[in-house]
Protein backbone atom coordinates (compact mmCIF):
# COMPACT_ATOMS: atom_id res chain seq x y z
CA UNK A 1 0.00 0.00 0.00
CA UNK A 2 1.60 3.23 -0.83
CA UNK A 3 2.59 5.49 1.87
CA UNK A 4 0.59 8.92 1.74
CA UNK A 5 1.71 12.08 2.54
CA UNK A 6 0.22 14.85 3.98
CA UNK A 7 1.68 18.03 3.37
CA UNK A 8 1.36 21.33 6.12
CA UNK A 9 -1.04 24.00 5.69
CA UNK A 10 1.37 27.11 5.51
CA UNK A 11 1.59 29.79 7.37
CA UNK A 12 0.80 33.81 6.51
CA UNK A 13 4.37 34.54 6.84
CA UNK A 14 5.75 31.44 4.76
CA UNK A 15 7.22 32.98 1.93
CA UNK A 16 6.91 29.81 -0.06
CA UNK A 17 3.29 30.10 0.27
CA UNK A 18 3.06 33.12 -1.87
CA UNK A 19 2.09 32.99 -5.46
CA UNK A 20 2.50 36.46 -6.15
CA UNK A 21 5.45 39.04 -4.97
CA UNK A 22 3.12 42.34 -4.71
CA UNK A 23 -0.04 43.64 -5.59
CA UNK A 24 -2.36 46.45 -3.87
CA UNK A 25 -3.52 43.76 -1.50
CA UNK A 26 -0.83 42.29 -0.56
CA UNK A 27 0.98 45.31 0.56
CA UNK A 28 2.38 44.95 4.30
CA UNK A 29 1.05 46.28 7.46
CA UNK A 30 -2.55 46.48 6.22
CA UNK A 31 -5.48 44.34 7.49
CA UNK A 32 -8.37 42.99 5.24
CA UNK A 33 -11.00 45.26 7.02
CA UNK A 34 -8.50 48.71 6.12
CA UNK A 35 -8.26 46.98 2.48
CA UNK A 36 -11.95 47.05 2.13
CA UNK A 37 -12.44 50.76 3.57
CA UNK A 38 -9.61 51.36 1.16
CA UNK A 39 -10.84 52.22 -2.22
CA UNK A 40 -8.37 54.17 -3.65
CA UNK A 41 -8.11 58.11 -3.95
CA UNK A 42 -11.13 60.16 -3.30
CA UNK A 43 -12.43 62.33 -6.26
CA UNK A 44 -11.57 65.59 -4.95
CA UNK A 45 -7.96 65.24 -4.90
CA UNK A 46 -7.66 64.70 -8.54
CA UNK A 47 -10.57 66.66 -8.97
CA UNK A 48 -9.09 69.96 -7.18
CA UNK A 49 -5.96 69.55 -8.30
CA UNK A 50 -6.74 69.12 -12.33
CA UNK A 51 -8.66 71.88 -11.78
CA UNK A 52 -6.44 74.37 -10.24
CA UNK A 53 -3.44 73.06 -13.35
CA UNK A 54 -6.02 73.16 -15.87
CA UNK A 55 -7.45 76.44 -15.54
CA UNK A 56 -4.24 77.92 -15.26
CA UNK A 57 -3.43 76.09 -18.18
CA UNK A 58 -6.78 77.59 -20.40
CA UNK A 59 -6.10 81.38 -19.08
CA UNK A 60 -2.30 81.38 -20.19
CA UNK A 61 -1.69 78.88 -22.27
CA UNK A 62 -0.05 79.79 -25.93
CA UNK A 63 -0.84 78.90 -29.30
CA UNK A 64 1.51 76.32 -30.44
CA UNK A 65 -0.26 75.81 -33.85
CA UNK A 66 -1.11 77.99 -36.25
CA UNK A 67 -3.53 74.84 -37.60
CA UNK A 68 -5.28 75.24 -34.31
CA UNK A 69 -6.15 79.06 -35.15
CA UNK A 70 -7.17 78.16 -38.84
CA UNK A 71 -9.26 75.31 -38.93
CA UNK A 72 -10.54 75.12 -35.39
CA UNK A 73 -10.59 78.51 -34.16
CA UNK A 74 -11.33 80.64 -37.12
CA UNK A 75 -14.12 78.28 -38.28
CA UNK A 76 -16.05 78.37 -34.62
CA UNK A 77 -15.39 82.35 -34.87
CA UNK A 78 -17.27 81.74 -38.01
CA UNK A 79 -20.14 79.99 -36.71
CA UNK A 80 -20.44 82.57 -33.91
CA UNK A 81 -20.03 85.65 -35.89
CA UNK A 82 -20.34 85.13 -39.61
CA UNK A 83 -16.89 86.22 -39.84
CA UNK A 84 -13.67 84.49 -39.75
CA UNK A 85 -10.80 83.06 -41.79
CA UNK A 86 -11.22 79.45 -44.25
CA UNK A 87 -8.64 77.20 -45.17
CA UNK A 88 -8.93 74.94 -48.31
CA UNK A 89 -9.70 71.78 -45.79
CA UNK A 90 -13.62 73.42 -45.26
CA UNK A 91 -14.08 73.96 -48.98
CA UNK A 92 -17.35 72.05 -49.98
CA UNK A 93 -14.34 70.89 -52.88
CA UNK A 94 -13.00 68.82 -50.65
CA UNK A 95 -14.52 68.53 -47.05
CA UNK A 96 -11.61 67.12 -45.12
CA UNK A 97 -12.49 68.72 -41.54
CA UNK A 98 -15.94 67.47 -39.73
CA UNK A 99 -18.47 70.85 -38.42
CA UNK A 100 -19.64 67.97 -35.52
CA UNK A 101 -16.48 68.76 -33.82
CA UNK A 102 -17.19 73.04 -34.33
CA UNK A 103 -21.07 71.99 -33.64
CA UNK A 104 -19.78 70.37 -30.42
CA UNK A 105 -17.70 73.29 -29.18
CA UNK A 106 -20.19 76.00 -30.46
CA UNK A 107 -22.57 74.60 -27.79
CA UNK A 108 -20.70 76.41 -24.95
CA UNK A 109 -19.54 79.49 -27.43
CA UNK A 110 -22.62 80.01 -28.06
CA UNK A 111 -24.06 81.01 -24.84
CA UNK A 112 -20.97 82.29 -23.74
CA UNK A 113 -21.88 85.06 -26.82
CA UNK A 114 -24.58 85.95 -25.14
CA UNK A 115 -22.83 86.15 -21.99
CA UNK A 116 -19.91 88.71 -23.02
CA UNK A 117 -21.22 89.94 -26.13
CA UNK A 118 -19.05 91.65 -28.83
CA UNK A 119 -16.21 90.83 -25.84
CA UNK A 120 -14.92 88.00 -28.15
CA UNK A 121 -11.67 87.42 -26.08
CA UNK A 122 -13.93 86.53 -22.76
CA UNK A 123 -15.38 84.05 -25.67
CA UNK A 124 -12.62 82.59 -26.97
CA UNK A 125 -11.14 81.61 -22.82
CA UNK A 126 -15.02 80.73 -22.26
CA UNK A 127 -14.28 77.60 -24.81
CA UNK A 128 -10.16 77.24 -23.29
CA UNK A 129 -12.13 76.61 -19.87
CA UNK A 130 -14.53 74.02 -21.48
CA UNK A 131 -11.31 72.31 -22.76
CA UNK A 132 -9.89 72.63 -19.43
CA UNK A 133 -13.14 70.79 -17.79
CA UNK A 134 -13.26 67.91 -20.32
CA UNK A 135 -9.70 67.28 -19.66
CA UNK A 136 -9.95 67.47 -15.39
CA UNK A 137 -13.05 64.98 -15.91
CA UNK A 138 -11.54 62.70 -18.25
CA UNK A 139 -7.99 62.70 -16.03
CA UNK A 140 -9.75 62.26 -12.94
CA UNK A 141 -11.34 59.02 -14.01
CA UNK A 142 -7.90 57.71 -15.29
CA UNK A 143 -6.28 58.86 -12.13
CA UNK A 144 -9.17 57.17 -9.66
CA UNK A 145 -9.10 54.30 -11.84
CA UNK A 146 -5.30 53.57 -11.54
CA UNK A 147 -5.55 54.40 -7.50
CA UNK A 148 -8.20 51.81 -7.06
CA UNK A 149 -6.59 48.98 -9.46
CA UNK A 150 -2.91 49.23 -8.48
CA UNK A 151 -3.21 51.95 -4.98
CA UNK A 152 -2.43 55.35 -4.52
CA UNK A 153 1.16 55.68 -4.66
CA UNK A 154 1.12 55.49 -8.43
CA UNK A 155 -2.15 57.08 -8.53
CA UNK A 156 -0.55 60.18 -7.31
CA UNK A 157 2.74 60.02 -9.05
CA UNK A 158 0.79 59.74 -12.25
CA UNK A 159 -1.40 62.79 -11.16
CA UNK A 160 1.31 64.89 -10.56
CA UNK A 161 2.86 64.06 -14.10
CA UNK A 162 -0.43 64.71 -15.16
CA UNK A 163 -0.84 68.24 -13.75
CA UNK A 164 2.45 69.56 -13.97
CA UNK A 165 4.49 68.40 -16.77
CA UNK A 166 4.90 70.84 -20.18
CA UNK A 167 3.01 67.97 -22.62
CA UNK A 168 -0.46 67.60 -20.53
CA UNK A 169 -0.19 71.42 -19.19
CA UNK A 170 -0.33 73.02 -22.96
CA UNK A 171 -2.17 69.69 -24.85
CA UNK A 172 -5.07 69.87 -22.13
CA UNK A 173 -6.40 73.49 -23.52
CA UNK A 174 -5.34 73.02 -27.28
CA UNK A 175 -8.41 73.00 -29.60
CA UNK A 176 -7.79 70.52 -31.47
CA UNK A 177 -9.06 67.22 -32.37
CA UNK A 178 -5.87 65.29 -31.65
CA UNK A 179 -6.21 67.05 -27.97
CA UNK A 180 -10.12 65.78 -27.83
CA UNK A 181 -8.35 62.26 -28.95
CA UNK A 182 -6.43 62.40 -25.84
CA UNK A 183 -9.44 63.30 -23.60
CA UNK A 184 -11.24 60.13 -24.91
CA UNK A 185 -7.69 58.20 -24.63
CA UNK A 186 -7.50 59.38 -20.27
CA UNK A 187 -11.50 57.94 -20.42
CA UNK A 188 -11.25 54.73 -22.46
CA UNK A 189 -7.94 54.04 -20.21
CA UNK A 190 -9.78 54.81 -17.26
CA UNK A 191 -13.14 52.90 -17.75
CA UNK A 192 -11.02 50.12 -19.21
CA UNK A 193 -8.91 50.02 -15.31
CA UNK A 194 -12.64 50.17 -14.07
CA UNK A 195 -13.72 46.52 -15.23
CA UNK A 196 -16.49 48.75 -18.05
CA UNK A 197 -15.48 47.11 -21.36
CA UNK A 198 -18.31 48.27 -23.41
CA UNK A 199 -17.85 52.00 -21.90
CA UNK A 200 -14.43 51.58 -22.66
CA UNK A 201 -15.03 51.09 -26.56
CA UNK A 202 -17.84 53.47 -26.90
CA UNK A 203 -15.64 56.09 -25.34
CA UNK A 204 -12.62 54.63 -27.83
CA UNK A 205 -15.03 55.09 -31.09
CA UNK A 206 -15.90 58.58 -30.01
CA UNK A 207 -12.60 59.92 -29.79
CA UNK A 208 -11.54 58.49 -33.43
CA UNK A 209 -14.71 59.78 -35.32
CA UNK A 210 -15.72 63.00 -33.48
CA UNK A 211 -11.90 63.52 -32.52
CA UNK A 212 -9.33 62.59 -34.80
CA UNK A 213 -9.95 59.39 -37.34
CA UNK A 214 -6.38 58.66 -37.02
CA UNK A 215 -5.68 57.79 -33.47
CA UNK A 216 -7.90 54.47 -33.92
CA UNK A 217 -3.87 52.70 -34.05
CA UNK A 218 -3.48 54.13 -29.95
CA UNK A 219 -6.86 52.85 -29.20
CA UNK A 220 -6.82 49.53 -30.96
CA UNK A 221 -4.87 47.62 -27.96
CA UNK A 222 -7.55 48.44 -25.22
CA UNK A 223 -10.36 48.23 -27.58
CA UNK A 224 -9.53 44.21 -28.07
CA UNK A 225 -8.56 43.78 -24.99
CA UNK A 226 -12.61 44.68 -24.26
CA UNK A 227 -13.56 43.04 -26.61
CA UNK A 228 -11.95 39.55 -25.52
CA UNK A 229 -13.11 40.13 -21.88
CA UNK A 230 -16.70 40.52 -22.62
CA UNK A 231 -17.41 40.73 -26.73
CA UNK A 232 -21.05 40.88 -27.04
CA UNK A 233 -21.66 44.05 -24.78
CA UNK A 234 -18.24 45.86 -25.83
CA UNK A 235 -19.17 45.17 -29.54
CA UNK A 236 -22.50 46.37 -28.99
CA UNK A 237 -21.38 49.58 -27.70
CA UNK A 238 -18.45 50.11 -30.16
CA UNK A 239 -21.24 49.63 -32.91
CA UNK A 240 -23.47 51.53 -31.86
CA UNK A 241 -21.72 54.58 -30.81
CA UNK A 242 -19.39 54.07 -34.21
CA UNK A 243 -22.37 54.42 -36.44
CA UNK A 244 -24.16 57.10 -34.13
CA UNK A 245 -21.38 59.19 -34.43
CA UNK A 246 -21.53 58.48 -38.29
CA UNK A 247 -24.54 59.25 -38.52
CA UNK A 248 -24.85 62.83 -36.64
CA UNK A 249 -21.72 63.22 -38.51
CA UNK A 250 -23.46 62.90 -41.75
CA UNK A 251 -26.06 64.99 -41.46
CA UNK A 252 -24.39 67.72 -39.80
CA UNK A 253 -21.61 67.87 -42.68
CA UNK A 254 -25.05 68.27 -45.12
CA UNK A 255 -26.31 70.97 -43.47
CA UNK A 256 -22.79 72.94 -43.33
CA UNK A 257 -21.32 71.89 -46.99
CA UNK A 258 -25.05 71.45 -48.61
CA UNK A 259 -24.04 68.12 -49.89
CA UNK A 260 -23.95 65.29 -48.72
CA UNK A 261 -20.48 63.94 -47.99
CA UNK A 262 -18.23 62.33 -45.23
CA UNK A 263 -15.34 64.94 -43.68
CA UNK A 264 -14.17 61.62 -41.70
CA UNK A 265 -14.28 59.62 -45.15
CA UNK A 266 -12.44 62.21 -47.13
CA UNK A 267 -9.81 62.86 -44.51
CA UNK A 268 -8.90 58.81 -44.47
CA UNK A 269 -9.46 59.14 -48.32
CA UNK A 270 -7.27 61.52 -49.05
CA UNK A 271 -4.70 60.77 -46.50
CA UNK A 272 -4.33 56.98 -47.04
CA UNK A 273 -5.84 55.84 -50.28
CA UNK A 274 -5.06 58.90 -52.19
CA UNK A 275 -1.55 59.04 -50.77
CA UNK A 276 -2.13 62.66 -49.30
CA UNK A 277 0.07 65.40 -49.66
CA UNK A 278 1.22 66.42 -46.26
CA UNK A 279 4.66 66.02 -47.01
CA UNK A 280 3.63 69.44 -48.96
CA UNK A 281 3.88 71.57 -45.30
CA UNK A 282 7.13 69.88 -44.05
CA UNK A 283 8.95 66.62 -43.41
CA UNK A 284 10.89 65.39 -39.90
CA UNK A 285 13.96 63.16 -39.50
CA UNK A 286 12.98 60.11 -37.87
CA UNK A 287 14.10 61.18 -34.44
CA UNK A 288 11.84 64.19 -34.60
CA UNK A 289 9.69 62.67 -31.65
CA UNK A 290 11.84 61.58 -29.71
CA UNK A 291 13.68 65.23 -29.10
CA UNK A 292 10.10 66.40 -28.96
CA UNK A 293 9.32 63.87 -26.37
CA UNK A 294 12.32 65.03 -24.12
CA UNK A 295 11.16 68.34 -24.36
CA UNK A 296 7.87 67.93 -23.42
CA UNK A 297 8.46 65.79 -21.00
CA UNK A 298 12.38 65.65 -19.57
CA UNK A 299 13.03 62.55 -17.78
CA UNK A 300 9.24 61.02 -17.49
CA UNK A 301 9.57 60.27 -21.25
CA UNK A 302 12.83 58.47 -21.05
CA UNK A 303 11.29 56.50 -18.09
CA UNK A 304 8.22 56.09 -20.40
CA UNK A 305 10.55 54.08 -23.34
CA UNK A 306 11.85 52.57 -20.10
CA UNK A 307 8.58 50.80 -18.75
CA UNK A 308 8.72 48.64 -22.14
CA UNK A 309 12.07 46.93 -20.95
CA UNK A 310 11.34 46.66 -17.13
CA UNK A 311 8.06 44.81 -18.16
CA UNK A 312 10.35 41.99 -18.95
CA UNK A 313 11.29 41.50 -15.41
CA UNK A 314 8.63 39.02 -13.34
CA UNK A 315 8.17 41.83 -10.72
CA UNK A 316 7.00 44.13 -13.20
CA UNK A 317 5.14 40.83 -15.04
CA UNK A 318 3.54 40.46 -11.80
CA UNK A 319 2.66 43.79 -10.71
CA UNK A 320 1.05 45.39 -14.64
CA UNK A 321 0.81 42.40 -16.55
CA UNK A 322 -1.50 42.68 -18.75
CA UNK A 323 -3.69 45.05 -17.68
CA UNK A 324 -1.84 48.33 -17.87
CA UNK A 325 0.81 47.05 -20.20
CA UNK A 326 -2.55 47.27 -22.21
CA UNK A 327 -3.01 50.70 -21.18
CA UNK A 328 0.28 51.74 -21.91
CA UNK A 329 1.56 50.27 -25.17
CA UNK A 330 -0.27 52.71 -27.79
CA UNK A 331 2.70 54.62 -26.47
CA UNK A 332 5.53 52.30 -28.47
CA UNK A 333 3.33 51.86 -31.16
CA UNK A 334 2.34 55.63 -31.98
CA UNK A 335 5.75 56.44 -31.59
CA UNK A 336 7.08 53.31 -34.40
CA UNK A 337 3.87 54.64 -36.43
CA UNK A 338 4.19 57.97 -36.71
CA UNK A 339 7.85 58.21 -36.71
CA UNK A 340 7.74 56.74 -40.00
CA UNK A 341 5.65 59.72 -41.59
CA UNK A 342 7.38 62.03 -43.60
CA UNK A 343 5.39 64.99 -41.90
CA UNK A 344 5.66 65.72 -38.34
CA UNK A 345 4.08 67.91 -35.83
CA UNK A 346 4.36 68.20 -31.87
CA UNK A 347 -0.03 67.63 -31.24
CA UNK A 348 0.71 64.50 -33.60
CA UNK A 349 1.45 62.87 -30.04
CA UNK A 350 -0.76 64.48 -27.82
CA UNK A 351 -3.68 61.18 -27.88
CA UNK A 352 -0.44 59.44 -26.08
CA UNK A 353 0.37 62.02 -23.42
CA UNK A 354 -1.43 60.49 -20.24
CA UNK A 355 0.07 57.44 -21.12
CA UNK A 356 4.08 58.42 -20.88
CA UNK A 357 2.83 59.92 -17.27
CA UNK A 358 1.24 56.40 -16.37
CA UNK A 359 4.45 54.58 -17.41
CA UNK A 360 6.45 56.72 -16.22
CA UNK A 361 5.14 56.59 -12.63
CA UNK A 362 4.90 52.88 -12.83
CA UNK A 363 8.74 52.64 -13.27
CA UNK A 364 9.47 55.04 -10.35
CA UNK A 365 7.17 53.31 -8.06
CA UNK A 366 8.34 50.01 -8.86
CA UNK A 367 11.84 51.08 -8.87
CA UNK A 368 12.88 49.68 -4.91
CA UNK A 369 10.97 46.31 -5.86
CA UNK A 370 13.60 45.78 -8.52
CA UNK A 371 16.10 45.15 -5.70
CA UNK A 372 13.52 43.51 -2.97
CA UNK A 373 14.24 39.90 -2.34
CA UNK A 374 11.74 37.69 -3.87
CA UNK A 375 11.41 34.96 -0.58
CA UNK A 376 11.31 38.36 1.28
CA UNK A 377 8.74 40.95 0.30
CA UNK A 378 9.57 42.76 3.42
CA UNK A 379 13.07 43.10 2.76
CA UNK A 380 15.01 46.78 3.39
CA UNK A 381 18.21 45.90 2.15
CA UNK A 382 20.28 48.98 1.37
CA UNK A 383 19.50 48.95 -2.38
CA UNK A 384 15.79 48.87 -1.91
CA UNK A 385 16.30 52.10 0.77
CA UNK A 386 18.18 53.81 -1.82
CA UNK A 387 15.59 53.26 -4.85
CA UNK A 388 12.67 54.08 -2.12
CA UNK A 389 14.70 57.23 -1.24
CA UNK A 390 15.01 58.34 -5.10
CA UNK A 391 11.54 57.92 -6.00
CA UNK A 392 10.29 61.72 -4.73
CA UNK A 393 13.54 62.70 -6.19
CA UNK A 394 13.68 61.48 -9.07
CA UNK A 395 9.71 62.96 -9.43
CA UNK A 396 10.93 66.09 -8.15
CA UNK A 397 12.87 65.90 -10.74
CA UNK A 398 10.81 65.82 -13.61
CA UNK A 399 8.50 68.45 -12.44
CA UNK A 400 10.57 71.06 -11.77
CA UNK A 401 12.43 70.46 -15.24
CA UNK A 402 8.68 70.65 -16.70
CA UNK A 403 7.64 73.83 -14.75
CA UNK A 404 11.32 75.17 -16.24
CA UNK A 405 9.94 74.10 -19.77
CA UNK A 406 6.58 76.08 -19.09
CA UNK A 407 7.48 78.59 -17.44
CA UNK A 408 10.45 79.38 -21.15
CA UNK A 409 7.31 78.74 -23.27
CA UNK A 410 4.89 81.08 -21.73
CA UNK A 411 6.86 83.74 -21.09
CA UNK A 412 8.87 83.52 -24.42
CA UNK A 413 6.38 83.09 -26.97
CA UNK A 414 3.24 84.85 -25.39
CA UNK A 415 3.65 88.38 -27.38
CA UNK A 416 1.22 87.36 -30.33
CA UNK A 417 -1.67 87.02 -28.17
CA UNK A 418 -1.00 89.86 -25.58
CA UNK A 419 -0.23 92.39 -28.37
CA UNK A 420 -3.25 91.32 -30.39
CA UNK A 421 -5.23 92.13 -26.53
CA UNK A 422 -4.32 95.75 -27.09
CA UNK A 423 -5.82 96.13 -30.15
CA UNK A 424 -9.26 97.22 -28.32
CA UNK A 425 -7.74 100.03 -26.64
CA UNK A 426 -7.03 101.23 -30.16
CA UNK A 427 -10.38 102.03 -31.40
CA UNK A 428 -9.44 105.56 -32.18
CA UNK A 429 -8.35 104.18 -35.31
CA UNK A 430 -11.58 104.35 -36.68
CA UNK A 431 -14.12 101.52 -37.81
CA UNK A 432 -13.63 99.87 -40.93
CA UNK A 433 -9.48 99.61 -40.30
CA UNK A 434 -7.49 97.57 -42.10
CA UNK A 435 -5.02 95.22 -39.81
CA UNK A 436 -2.21 94.10 -41.69
CA UNK A 437 0.35 91.24 -41.15
CA UNK A 438 3.07 89.91 -42.97
CA UNK A 439 5.23 86.90 -42.55
CA UNK A 440 3.63 86.58 -39.03
CA UNK A 441 0.17 85.27 -40.22
CA UNK A 442 1.23 81.75 -38.81
CA UNK A 443 1.37 83.43 -35.18
CA UNK A 444 -2.51 85.46 -35.75
CA UNK A 445 -3.92 84.39 -32.69
CA UNK A 446 -7.36 84.36 -34.45
CA UNK A 447 -10.35 86.75 -35.09
CA UNK A 448 -11.48 86.34 -31.35
CA UNK A 449 -8.72 88.85 -30.55
CA UNK A 450 -9.60 91.20 -33.60
CA UNK A 451 -12.07 93.89 -32.56
CA UNK A 452 -15.17 94.83 -34.47
CA UNK A 453 -13.85 98.28 -35.29
CA UNK A 454 -11.14 96.43 -37.80
CA UNK A 455 -13.21 96.45 -41.16
CA UNK A 456 -10.52 93.61 -41.91
CA UNK A 457 -7.53 91.23 -41.56
CA UNK A 458 -5.39 91.27 -44.68
CA UNK A 459 -2.17 89.93 -45.75
CA UNK A 460 1.02 91.44 -47.22
CA UNK A 461 3.52 89.72 -48.90
CA UNK A 462 6.74 89.08 -47.19
CA UNK A 463 7.46 85.86 -49.52
CA UNK A 464 5.54 83.13 -48.33
CA UNK A 465 4.58 81.09 -51.28
CA UNK A 466 1.96 78.84 -49.95
CA UNK A 467 -1.75 79.15 -49.85
CA UNK A 468 -3.02 81.08 -47.40
CA UNK A 469 -6.44 81.07 -45.72
CA UNK A 470 -9.21 83.44 -47.16
CA UNK A 471 -12.09 84.91 -45.31
CA UNK A 472 -15.25 82.92 -45.75
CA UNK A 473 -17.15 83.98 -48.29
CA UNK A 474 -20.71 84.42 -47.55
CA UNK A 475 -21.66 85.49 -51.30
CA UNK A 476 -20.31 81.92 -52.23
CA UNK A 477 -22.02 80.24 -49.85
CA UNK A 478 -19.92 80.46 -46.75
CA UNK A 479 -19.42 77.03 -45.53
CA UNK A 480 -20.79 75.22 -48.68
CA UNK A 481 -18.91 77.70 -50.75
CA UNK A 482 -16.09 76.41 -52.95
CA UNK A 483 -14.03 79.28 -53.93
CA UNK A 484 -11.90 78.64 -57.12
CA UNK A 485 -8.63 80.03 -55.17
CA UNK A 486 -8.44 76.91 -53.14
CA UNK A 487 -6.20 74.23 -54.02
CA UNK A 488 -4.90 71.07 -52.07
CA UNK A 489 -1.29 71.39 -53.31
CA UNK A 490 -0.04 74.52 -51.19
CA UNK A 491 -0.06 76.70 -54.02
CA UNK A 492 -0.09 80.28 -53.43
CA UNK A 493 -3.22 82.15 -54.85
CA UNK A 494 -2.57 85.43 -56.53
CA UNK A 495 -5.59 86.96 -54.34
CA UNK A 496 -4.27 85.95 -51.07
CA UNK A 497 -2.57 89.05 -50.89
CA UNK A 498 -2.74 92.92 -50.10
CA UNK A 499 -1.28 94.86 -53.38
CA UNK A 500 -2.00 98.39 -51.76
CA UNK A 501 -0.10 98.98 -48.60
CA UNK A 502 -1.64 102.24 -48.27
CA UNK A 503 -4.98 101.05 -47.09
CA UNK A 504 -3.29 99.46 -43.82
CA UNK A 505 -4.08 101.40 -40.84
CA UNK A 506 -2.20 98.85 -38.32
CA UNK A 507 0.36 96.49 -39.02
CA UNK A 508 1.75 93.32 -36.92
CA UNK A 509 5.20 93.18 -37.28
CA UNK A 510 8.02 90.94 -35.38
CA UNK A 511 11.45 92.81 -35.41
CA UNK A 512 14.74 90.72 -34.88
CA UNK A 513 17.93 90.98 -34.97
CA UNK A 514 18.52 90.61 -39.41
CA UNK A 515 19.93 92.32 -41.46
CA UNK A 516 17.04 93.26 -43.39
CA UNK A 517 14.47 96.27 -42.92
CA UNK A 518 11.02 96.10 -41.82
CA UNK A 519 8.39 97.80 -42.51
CA UNK A 520 7.71 99.11 -39.09
CA UNK A 521 11.84 100.37 -38.92
CA UNK A 522 10.05 103.26 -41.50
CA UNK A 523 8.92 105.98 -38.47
CA UNK A 524 8.08 108.40 -40.79
CA UNK A 525 4.99 106.40 -41.74
CA UNK A 526 4.59 103.63 -38.75
CA UNK A 527 4.58 104.35 -34.78
CA UNK A 528 4.27 101.42 -32.19
CA UNK A 529 1.65 101.52 -29.92
CA UNK A 530 2.71 97.66 -28.22
CA UNK A 531 5.94 96.09 -27.92
CA UNK A 532 6.77 92.69 -26.55
CA UNK A 533 9.69 90.61 -26.23
CA UNK A 534 9.47 87.46 -28.44
CA UNK A 535 12.52 84.67 -28.03
CA UNK A 536 14.47 84.46 -30.75
CA UNK A 537 14.70 80.54 -31.36
CA UNK A 538 17.53 80.79 -34.02
CA UNK A 539 19.93 82.73 -31.84
CA UNK A 540 19.38 81.47 -28.28
CA UNK A 541 20.96 78.65 -27.15
CA UNK A 542 18.68 75.05 -26.93
CA UNK A 543 19.50 74.83 -23.84
CA UNK A 544 18.67 78.47 -22.31
CA UNK A 545 15.56 78.64 -24.89
CA UNK A 546 13.84 75.00 -24.23
CA UNK A 547 14.33 75.45 -20.32
CA UNK A 548 14.15 78.36 -17.84
CA UNK A 549 17.00 78.26 -16.12
CA UNK A 550 17.35 81.18 -13.11
CA UNK A 551 19.47 83.92 -13.72
CA UNK A 552 21.06 82.63 -17.14
CA UNK A 553 16.96 82.55 -19.26
CA UNK A 554 16.86 86.24 -19.69
CA UNK A 555 21.07 86.65 -20.30
CA UNK A 556 21.45 83.86 -22.09
CA UNK A 557 18.71 84.03 -24.57
CA UNK A 558 18.44 86.76 -27.30
CA UNK A 559 14.68 88.68 -27.88
CA UNK A 560 13.36 89.96 -30.73
CA UNK A 561 10.37 92.70 -30.21
CA UNK A 562 6.81 91.75 -31.38
CA UNK A 563 5.19 95.22 -32.16
CA UNK A 564 1.92 96.57 -33.18
CA UNK A 565 2.20 99.46 -35.56
CA UNK A 566 -0.30 102.19 -35.81
CA UNK A 567 -0.18 104.82 -39.25
CA UNK A 568 0.82 108.27 -39.11
CA UNK A 569 -2.08 110.07 -40.13
CA UNK A 570 -0.96 112.70 -42.79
Amino acid sequence: MAQSTRQRRPLPSDPSSSSSLYSKLDKPGRSNVEEEVDKGLSWVLPLFALGMLRYMSATSNIIHDCDEVFNYWEPLHFLLYRSGFQTWEYSSQFALRSYLYLVFHALVGRPATWLFGDEKVRVFYAVRVFLALLSVITDTVLVVAISRKYGKRLASYTLAMLCLTSGCFFASTSFLPSSFSMYAMSLSSGLFLLNKPAMAVATAAVGVILGWPFSILAFLPVTFYSLSRRFKPAFVAGVVTSVAVLAFSLLVDYYYYKRWTSSVLNLLIYNVVGGGDSHLYGTEGPLYYLRNGFNNFNFCFVLALLFLVMILMPVMRKKYAPDLLVVVSPIYIWLTFMSLQPHKEERFLYPIYPLICIAASAVIESSPDIFRDKYNPRDNSIMVWISTILRPVILGLILCASHARTFSLINGYSAPLEIYKLLEHHDDVGTGSVLCVGSEWHRYPSSFFVPTYIGEVRWIDDGFRGLLPFPFNSTLGGTAAAPPYFNNQNKASDEQYLRDLDACSLLVELHLRRPYPYRGSDLSTWEAIGALPYLDRELSPPLYRSFFIPYRWQDRNIFGMYKLLRRIPK
